[in-house]
């Protein structure tokens, strides 16, 4: 059978539905889906996703076979629709041409309305209609539209345009200027449509209607799809398909009008129709957050049969998807017509409350409830919340689009928060514009939070924030933007480019000033969430923790234990750093014991908090990693080195002397980890002894302790076999001293690909592994994850790399050689001991849901991430276990 290229829709037929997303993209296949139940949808056409790929591997030429195709899908769609002809220019049947993935891009790839109107045409629908402002203001969006997709025309030109006429006419909105008006923009239009391409408006409907699709089929690889397919870790789409279907209007007058809604609040997840529409206008205006929109609810008063239709649908919609719904509708002249549905962006907070309801009310299982939640959605329910008991009051407020509180330094173009984010990493950024398009999704992605003057709660600002978890307030109209002195003013108030300001994304409040925040807390759909998600999950889920209210806020989240104490963060402490240095400056051993003599209390200090914060829970302590020169001021701190000398009794040249003692060519690769306690024994038997005798006090208060030792940076068995008798002495002694049995495990960190591959050795001794993944990455790739923004951007954008290794686990080769490690350690510790080799993972990979994924699917025992990543893991954990996620090739 000859490979189909088009497929058709239209009153109660279609040749595809909903099932077919791969091939006709979600817009199609919805499309297709809600003519089959009988919901009112203009007829159209779908040329395929393999289209698109046929038509780059062509050199951007539509594949011959799929013209004939295109030719009798427009006939059939002219059929579909009374007969009305495209390309009459007396009765003209119009079309709007959009793009649709297979995944929900909002707003990235090209859409061009009312096409196959000329200036034969735009008489012929003046005349037929009735009605010439309506004509001749979708002409001029046509022109603006198609200039600006098919052909590169900079949209800014035909803005001065209309706003030059508007001023001649003392007007303040498009919807004031007469039919004579908009008649003579459209002549202004194809002026600047001329200068710019060098060529009249193409005058042929069907030249139009080509060029449009090729510019849909162009949009697939414009910087914007591809920054977002970045930034979402979208892959393996074969492009997007190109939807043709018959225009409705909304701009024919007040009995027309278009929207978009949503079936449940995007937002919270409560169960209510949320959305927005204007009278008398076309899709792109309630988007493009041009105009500020009416509440969808307020569409009940103005058009209560349309509204009562529009309910219903929702009902429908929602029952048949199981899902909730963003759609977009048109009303032309008081008939609805549905343009699109699908599955709607949210918040975290309102992905879980939606799954917890919807399985509640019987929709979907509590198992598809698990799998419904992306687990990286969960950051938006742990994201900090402004403080309450702030004294900075709001001075305005606008429509709040996307929840949780920001603070971050006014930005005023995406291009700006782009460049000030590569100098300044660590600052956050608040992006305020009029309204954001497309073209500024990379600065979006870089802002803390998001504000604008204009637009309404399914504008393009609203739409991806919530995609992104970003607070995000719109509609703003209190807030003036002048880009050209870099200046805002807020209800009267100046603030300049690079001063703090606040938003509310939960309330729509702004201020001026930074709000200090507080941390979240997990209760009620989220709390309900877990529970069902570790009913199911085999992953046990641990913390990275170093100090007691950490390793509190980790076992509130859900922690099981913790996997990563990093001891070296405890010696940066103010009480305790002087004695540090001093043990690093000493020259003999008796020196460094007694200045390890002076950080040992603090140390076992440290230890009593956490055992009895994880009571009851594993505790592993890594026993200090990083080389020694990192705890001194180096040489071009000439202060630091006073202050320390004074500090401690010394001078500046014998610090000098000793930072130049410890240089070293690549730190990261020297001395450092185990090595530190295989030349200097005396820095860890003042660890395990303090942990130890840690574990012994809080033992006697009744508390159950299970402290783990684990010696980073093993390579070579010998290591592990020097310092674990060591330790295990040490211990002893404490025991033996205090007449108290502690359990306790001495396992070891693998990070070396050398480890990886001698893991049956290196069994032999340790009690557990952990895999400490950042290091073996950079061992395997031979990257420094410090020094890799030179040359990440440049691999990611060619695909020499799908995702940076840092973020998500390298499947391929650092992945292999955890499988290499995991089944040549378990088999060697089970044939010698006869036991079971517990083995987890530690620092962000734990946190990230891929890297969770592969961790179960290779039989870890468990994971480890910081305290706010633990209800991410347990959840990716929980959907691992239902075989969902990470199936990209790495």
């Amino acid at each position: 059978m000859a490979q189909k290229h088009v497929y058709s829709f239209g009153g109660k037929t279609a040749d595809g539905d909903g099932k077919m997303k791969e091939l006709l993209g979600g817009k199609g296949a919805n499309l297709a889906e809600m003519c089959k139940i009988g919901i009112p949808v203009p007829p159209g056409f779908t040329i395929t996703t393999e289209v698109c790929a046929a038509y780059y591997d062509a050199g951007k030429k539509i594949p011959e076979a799929a013209i004939p195709e295109i030719g009798a899908a427009i006939k059939k769609m002219e059929a579909d629709f009374g007969g009305r002809k495209f390309g009459d220019p007396a009765d003209p049947l119009l079309v709007s041409v959009r793009s649709g993935a297979a995944l929900s891009m909002p707003g990235m790839m090209n859409t061009i309305l009312n096409l196959g109107l000329t200036d034969a045409s735009v008489e012929g629908l003046a005349k037929k209609t009735g009605n010439p402002r309506f004509a001749y203001d979708s002409f001029r969006r046509l022109i603006d539209m198609f200039g600006c997709t098919a052909m590169g025309c900079d949209h800014e030109d035909f803005e001065h345009e209309i706003h030059s006429m508007k001023q001649k006419k003392g007007v303040k909105l498009d919807t004031d200027l007469t039919a004579d008006d908009l008649k003579e923009l459209c002549k202004r239009y194809e002026a600047v449509y001329k200068k710019h391409v060098g060529e009249d408006f193409p005058q042929e409907p069907k030249k139009q209607l080509y060029l449009a699709i090729n510019a849909v089929f162009n949009s697939w690889n414009g910087n914007k799809a591809v920054e977002y397919r970045r930034i979402e870790r979208i892959s393996g789409l074969k492009g997007t398909a190109v939807n043709v279907q018959a225009m409705v209007f909304g701009n024919m007058g007040n009995s027309s009008g278009t929207g978009v809604a949503f079936t449940r609040d995007p937002n919270t997840g409560e169960d209510v129709f949320y959305g927005d529409y204007l009278i008398n206008a076309q899709g792109e205006d309630v988007v493009a957050g041009i105009r500020t929109p009416e509440p969808i609810s307020q569409l009940a008063q103005e058009m209560p049969k349309v509204y009562e239709q529009l309910v219903g649908i929702r009902a429908a919609l929602e029952k048949h998807y199981k899902e909730m719904q963003d759609i977009e509708f048109t009303v032309q002249e008081g008939v609805l017509y549905m343009l699109q549905t699908r599955s709607g962006k949210r918040t975290g907070t309102a992905a879980v409350r939606i799954a917890v309801e919807m399985a509640k009310e019987g929709l979907i299982s509590e198992t598809e409830a698990i799998k419904r939640v992306p687990a990286d959605s969960l950051n938006h329910l742990l994201q900090p919340q402004l403080d309450p008991k702030s004294k900075i009051k709001p001075i305005a407020q606008g429509i709040a689009a996307s929840p949780g509180g920001a603070s971050g330094k006014v930005i005023l173009s995406a291009e700006a928060a782009v460049e000030y984010a590569a100098k300044h990493p660590n600052e956050p950024i608040m992006l305020v514009r009029k309204e954001t398009s497309p073209e500024d999704v990379a600065g979006m992605h870089l802002a803390r939070g998001i504000l604008t003057s204009t637009g309404g709660k399914a504008s393009h600002a609203a739409v991806v924030a919530r995609g992104w978890g970003k607070p995000c307030v719109v509609g703003c109209e209190a807030v003036k933007i002048d880009e050209k002195n870099q200046t805002i003013t807020i209800a009267g108030q100046t603030v300049k480019a690079g001063d703090f300001i606040t938003i509310n994304g939960t309330t729509g409040d702004v201020m001026i000033g930074k709000v200090e925040t507080i941390a979240p807390s997990m209760t009620g759909d989220f709390a309900t969430l877990m529970t069902w998600a570790d009913k199911v999950r085999k992953l046990k889920i641990r913390t990275n923790a170093d100090s007691p209210v950490d390793s509190l806020k980790a076992r509130e989240f859900g922690a099981e234990g913790i996997g990563l104490c990093r001891t070296e963060h405890m010696f940066f402490g103010e009480d305790r750093i002087a004695a540090v240095r001093e043990m690093i400056l000493a020259t003999t051993e008796e020196g460094r014991k007694k200045a390890l003599a002076k950080i040992e209390p603090h140390q076992k200090a440290d230890f009593v908090g956490i055992f009895e914060a994880m009571a009851g829970l594993p505790v592993t302590i890594r026993l200090l990693d990083p080389p020694l020169h990192e705890f001194l001021p180096q040489k071009d701190n000439k202060a630091g080195a006073e202050a320390v000398a004074k500090q401690i009794g010394t001078t500046v040249e014998k610090i000098f002397e000793r930072v130049e003692e410890l240089h070293e060519m690549n730190p990261m690769m020297g001395f450092r980890g185990c090595r530190l306690p295989v030349v200097f024994p005396e820095i860890g038997d003042m660890q395990v002894r303090a942990i130890i005798e840690a574990a012994i006090e809080v033992q006697k208060k009744g508390k159950t302790v299970l402290p783990e030792i684990m010696i980073p940076l093993v390579g070579v068995l010998e290591e592990l076999t020097v310092l674990k008798k060591r330790a295990i002495a040490v211990a002893e002694e404490c025991m033996k001293k205090a007449g108290v049995k502690v359990e306790y495990q001495i396992g070891t960190m693998i990070e070396l690909p050398r480890a990886c591959i001698a893991a049956d050795k290196i069994a032999e001794e340790a009690e557990f592994f952990s895999f400490g993944t950042n290091d073996l990455t950079q061992m395997t790739f031979g990257f420094s994850r410090d020094d890799i923004k030179g040359f990440m951007p440049t691999y990611l954008a060619n695909k020499i790399l799908p995702i940076d290794p840092f973020q998500t686990i390298d499947f391929t080769g650092v992945g292999e050689l955890m499988k290499i490690g995991i089944q040549k350690g378990r088999d060697s510790r089970k044939a010698k001991h006869g036991t079971h080799l517990k083995i987890g993972i530690c620092g962000e990979h734990g946190g990230d849901p891929d890297s969770v994924v592969f961790c179960h699917a290779i039989g870890m025992d468990y994971v480890s991430c910081s305290p706010f990543r633990v209800p991410i893991a347990r959840l990716a954990a929980a959907q691992a276990a239902l075989g969902e996620g990470a199936k990209r090739d790495k």
